[in-house]
């Protein structure tokens, strides 16, 4: 029985261009002889780096580590010496350098020990930290760290598991490709996955213009011991997107704001499934992905590309041609211009597009709204924007936001329809950026004040606590004071009584010294004693007669 499909909202049907590279095999690309790698290949914190210049790195080393929890490592593509860590040129639209680390290849191409990992023998968490140390990402766009998807979170399980095969944007190949000729270590990864989320459902969407991609997925689907179905879906663009298959498999939309888990469903590209299944039987970092390199070349193919080499390297393996007019890295819709053909490729290119002006005419100039909501009738988010178009031109973000601007996939669907060839994602994508900006510069002056309130806070509390001790401090010199005064009184007392005891004593000696009683002592004794008193009598009295004055001769 046929599983029941629906559709979204919008979409268009661009020409397709598919056939220029999917016709051809797999090729791996010559090593290049410099290899540069940005540290930023993911969203999140950058990797920070562990290698310096003049080391000597092996294929699959470890050369910058993950920097926090949504956050990826980086690895060295090939054996050879670093020579350069810092600013270089990356795949921006901004054309301004970042962070990378180049190595000089020695051409051996020497790997680091590696061996498979007992994923089924880990604890999830540990098995997702040595994915996460894997360098392994979403590879279908948004090169978000897949540690951090693979975490079902409080539910602890994940119960519907889509693996994106949709490839919906023109002149793509690569998963195409991917899926015709590895379609046994893609479902290998989807096994992993299944695993770590503990879901019960697990659905491969693949646009029906891709058949043979379809006979070998379900092939290899019929080889596992757990089921998973496969199901072609509509050819339509951006039919490819999250929350897109979502709908057209399930009928659930993923609300505003919230993330496909909160109801129960996530999704990874196939590519994603291939390098999970890589890393575990393998043991093999993130370093290599596939390339599709077409447009305005001779020989439009799928190259196996290592991270880090040059794009005019794909282009001239892919036959350059006179009247090129510049490259994107994605398709048409959604691809970004590249400021120069020495970028390198990172995890996230998954096309080198090379524009003419007969594939890609120069637009005509713009010319004003004329209200016709084409644009809305395109829209697969369900958006107004026109209206989002009218806020963003007019700098009014907080509008802007109201009308859901951040629910805009910047598929490019409403440019692509637009009858005044109005740049309207450009409007996006310069509003987002505005707001990104202002928010970050709201939590820098929320940060510094809050700093300033904690430091007012820190010094009246230092203030307080200060005239607390010089309080105590007080109250203590106080009580000093006070017990002194009290000792002081103690002496005083104590030297009283030494005074009366010093009176005592000498009372006692003169009661000692006073006459004694003499009647038992013989009479002439007695006459003896009777004299020497009356004599001392005598000469007290005297002592106390006042003298006289003396006559004169």
């Amino acid at each position: 029985m046929s599983r029941e499909l629906h559709t979204f909202s919008g979409g268009i049907h661009p020409p397709g261009h598919k056939a220029e590279s999917n016709a051809r095999p797999i090729h791996p690309a010559p090593l290049s002889r410099t290899l540069v790698i940005p540290l930023r290949q993911h969203i999140g914190n950058p990797a920070k780096p562990v290698v310096k210049v003049g080391e000597r790195v092996l294929k699959g080393q470890l050369i910058a580590a993950a920097d926090g929890y949504i956050s990826s490592a980086v690895h060295a593509s090939s054996s050879g010496t670093v020579s350069a860590v810092g600013p270089a040129m990356v795949p921006h639209i901004s054309g301004l350098p970042d962070d990378c680390i180049s190595i000089q290849t020695d051409g051996r191409d020497e790997w680091i020990e590696h061996a498979p990992i007992d994923y089924q023998a880990m604890a999830p968490a540990e098995l997702r930290m040595q994915l996460r140390d894997m360098g392994i990402v979403g590879l279908g766009g948004a090169v978000f760290p897949s540690a951090v998807k693979l975490d079902p979170g409080a539910q602890q399980t994940c119960p519907v598991l889509i693996i994106n095969g949709g490839e919906c944007e023109p002149w793509i190949t690569c998963d195409d490709a991917l899926m015709r000729h590895r379609a046994d270590e893609i479902l290998q990864g989807v096994a992993i996955m299944r695993h770590l989320l503990g879901s019960i459902e697990i659905l491969v969407g693949i646009e029906d213009n891709k058949p043979e991609a379809i006979a070998a997925m379900q092939a290899a689907a019929d080889r596992l011991d757990f089921a998973v179905e496969v199901i072609a879906v509509p050819t339509i663009y951006p039919g490819g997107g999250a929350k897109q298959m979502i709908e057209t498999l399930t009928g659930m939309q993923v609300p505003s704001g919230k993330l496909s888990t909160d109801i129960g469903i996530q999704v990874f590209n196939v590519g994603t499934a291939y390098a999970l299944a890589r890393a575990v039987h393998h043991g093999e970092p993130l370093i290599s992905r596939l390339v599709t390199v077409t447009g305005h070349v001779l020989r439009p193919q799928n190259f196996e590309v290592l991270i880090g080499t040059p794009m005019h390297n794909l282009i001239t393996l892919a036959g350059d041609r006179d009247g090129s007019t510049g490259v994107l890295m994605g398709g048409p819709m959604m691809g970004v211009p590249m400021p120069s053909l020495e970028v390198p490729v990172v995890k996230a290119t998954n096309c080198v597009l090379v524009k003419s002006a007969e594939l890609f005419p120069p637009l005509p100039k713009a010319l004003p709204c004329i209200r016709c909501t084409r644009c809305a009738d395109a829209c697969p988010a369900e958006l107004q924007p026109q209206e989002l178009y009218r806020f963003a031109k007019a700098a009014d973000f907080g509008r802007a936001q109201e009308y859901h601007l951040f629910d805009c996939i910047e598929c490019g669907c409403c440019s692509y329809v637009c009858p005044s060839h109005i740049p309207l994602v450009d409007f996006y994508r310069y509003a987002k950026g505005e707001i990104w900006a202002r928010e970050k510069d709201k939590r820098a002056a929320d940060l510094a004040r809050e700093r300033h309130e904690f430091r007012q806070f820190r010094l009246e509390r230092e203030k307080k606590e200060k005239a607390e001790k010089l309080a105590a401090k007080a109250q203590a010199k106080h009580a000093e004071l006070a017990a002194e005064a009290k000792s002081g009184d103690a002496e005083a007392e104590a030297k009283k009584a030494l005074i009366a005891a010093a009176l005592a004593r000498a009372q006692a000696k003169k009661a000692e010294v006073a006459p004694k009683n003499v009647d038992h002592l013989p009479p002439e004794k007695q006459h003896e004693i009777e004299e020497i008193e009356a004599r001392r009598a005598k000469i007290r009295e005297l002592a106390r007669k006042p003298l006289e004055p003396e006559e004169n001769p």
